[in-house]
């Protein structure tokens, strides 16, 4: 394609791969990070993305780092993409806005479930509620993952989030503990383990409910933090309700961070090449079509629409 990407973060677990996505895409990468251009300082920001035809922010936290970057792509005029789990960051970019197109959380926390869900949504103006279980045979938190993650704690006080009744409220109930049915057999999980598919879902569809699980064996990966091995397995099983009538999608593969680049380096793809449709600030699936978009990404995910 020959179009130049700037990729702040380039020297972070995901900023690899996306760096290795864009060459093995015929992009030109531009990595920078920190050491070239702090987030709170413009002059060094906008060096950095000269030349550049989009940014993709892999540098977490992104509470730090998304609205001086989105700030920085305004001012150049570049599509912006970031891989944002953080659920305050995100909703952040949404209440900024941009002149500029913005596609936050454009991995696999937030970008994929979006996808599924608006994918499963079609025909349908609205619906009930929406839930996402993750089940992952376990997970293996970066070092940025930890830091993003304690970072969304503190700016909630530690407490935990929902979406309930159209709104993010904010809690301190103990979560449950419940089977899931997934594709590959049952699993425990975590009830009401909030991703950023609480922002980014209710962005744009008419959902007053959406709510996240997370398999056992992840949750306990992440709280013990353990070093990083064997890649994990996933299934994101997602259904969609309305008045007794369910609809169910899911996605399969492996590697959580590996499967983030693809999500974004596509996303990026469309907007350059004007496969999209909304300006501004928009989740994957409002800016794209999803169920085209999924297929997209069938040499790395596997996708099914059960309904």
């Amino acid at each position: 394609m020959g179009h130049k990407v700037a990729v702040y973060g380039a020297s972070g677990h995901t900023g690899r791969f996306v760096l290795a996505e864009l060459e093995k895409r015929g992009f030109t990468p531009l990595p920078f990070g920190r050491a070239q251009a702090t987030a709170d300082d413009p002059a060094a920001l906008d060096r950095a993305l000269a030349g550049a035809d989009a940014v993709i922010n892999t540098a977490g936290p992104f509470a730090v780092t998304a609205l001086p970057l989105i700030a920085a792509a305004e001012r150049a005029g570049l599509p912006y993409v970031d891989v944002a789990a953080e659920i305050e960051a995100n909703a952040d970019t949404f209440a900024r806005g941009a002149s500029v197109p913005v596609v936050p959380a454009m991995a696999f926390f937030g970008g994929l479930a979006d996808l599924l869900v608006t994918a499963a949504m079609t025909g349908w103006t609205t619906a009930d509620e929406a839930h996402i279980a993750y089940g992952l045979s376990g997970w293996q938190p970066t070092a940025g993952t930890l830091t993003a993650g304690a970072v969304s704690r503190d700016r909630r006080g530690g407490r935990r989030v929902r979406f309930h009744d159209g709104a993010l409220a904010y809690h301190s109930a103990t979560p449950a503990t419940l089977t899931w049915d997934f594709v590959g057999g049952p699993r425990e999980v975590i009830g009401e383990f909030s991703m950023a598919d609480v922002v980014t879902i209710p962005s744009h569809l008419p959902i007053p409910s959406v709510t996240s699980y997370m398999s056992a064996a992840a949750a306990q990966g992440l709280q013990e933090a353990a070093r990083r091995r064997e890649p994990e397995t996933f299934e994101v099983d997602v259904r969609v309700r309305r008045a007794g009538e369910e609809r169910r999608w899911t996605a399969g593969g492996r590697d959580i961070y590996g499967v983030s680049a693809p999500l974004a380096v596509e996303a990026v793809a469309r907007l350059l090449t004007g496969r999209h449709r909304a300006a501004g600030v928009a989740s994957a699936g409002a800016m794209f079509d999803a169920a085209d978009f999924l297929r997209s990404l069938s040499g790395v995910i596997s996708v099914k629409d059960w309904s």
